[in-house]
């Protein structure tokens, strides 16, 4: 690894483990309870009491950031793992297999695929509501395509080699092949692909809570408190600088640390 990529990889993962680090206080512990409004501190400016500021109801911003990032996190996660665990499984049993298999899923794999995944997203959310469980189902169904095609890539790559030929041979099941020759070896490319897909994922949930389809309110959400600020902009900017920054840091710190993991 040259010079530049160990300091993007260092940066990288400097940032990731400070958004770690802000995830587990937002579950551990708060300054302040992140839907407790106080009248008399509405928009009240950076303080020792409130480092962030106070949105319009008087809530600590701070503490509905660490919130935010918690819940972001938390659905970014569990679509990265439906996406991950449904399209490894599709990639692996095309790309083993392939026939008529392959043909009939991958053609179902491109429809779906076709798709812009927030389009597909708000098709579900129409369908049956909004809410933080119908948000990482929409995104995960969204999901599950991309990794498939990636999985399935690799697969057919690595199928043929002289040493899965002979493993073959000596008469070992398809279960094994695929369970100790394949799988262990898509982990880098898995790796990265999970990275991005935290990076797209948060961008995803975001989007969606700023369209008002994400967490429901008055739980925070750093996308939702980037819409609720737009009314606020001028005479309190602090309510969209604080979570459109930590936006911002979190796409940095994933998009950096896939980049780098990708390339090796």
């Amino acid at each position: 690894m040259d010079k530049t990529k160990k300091l993007k990889f260092i940066i990288g993962l400097s940032i990731t483990g400070l958004i770690v680090l802000m995830t587990l206080v937002g579950i551990i512990k708060t300054p302040y309870d992140p839907c407790a409004m106080d009248g008399a501190a509405k928009l009240a400016g950076i303080s020792l009491k409130h480092p962030f500021g106070c949105d319009q109801f008087g809530r600590d911003i701070l503490s509905r950031v660490l919130v935010g990032v918690r819940e972001t996190m938390l659905i970014s996660a569990c679509v990265v793992f439906i996406g991950v665990f449904f399209g490894t499984i599709i990639g692996t049993v095309t790309g083993y297999f392939g026939g008529w298999l392959d043909e009939i899923l991958m053609r179902l794999n491109d429809a779906v695929l076709a798709f812009p995944s927030v389009l597909l997203a708000l098709v579900v959310i129409g369908l049956y509501g909004s809410g933080r469980y119908q948000l990482i189902a929409a995104l995960g169904i969204a999901f599950i395509p991309s990794f498939a095609r990636i999985v399935r890539g690799e697969v057919l790559k690595i199928r043929n080699l002289d040493y899965i030929q002979a493993v073959r041979l000596y008469g070992a099941s398809h279960l094994r092949i695929i369970a100790v020759h394949i799988l262990p070896n898509l982990k880098t490319v898995l790796l990265s692909s999970i990275i991005i897909g935290f990076n797209n994922a948060v961008l995803a949930e975001a989007g969606m809570s700023y369209l008002g389809m994400g967490v429901a309110p008055p739980a925070p959400s750093l996308g939702r408190m980037l819409s609720e600020a737009q009314a606020y902009i001028f005479s309190n900017p602090l309510t969209a600088i604080f979570p459109g920054i930590v936006i911002v840091i979190m796409i940095l710190g994933f998009s950096l640390l896939g980049d780098t993991i990708k390339k090796n």
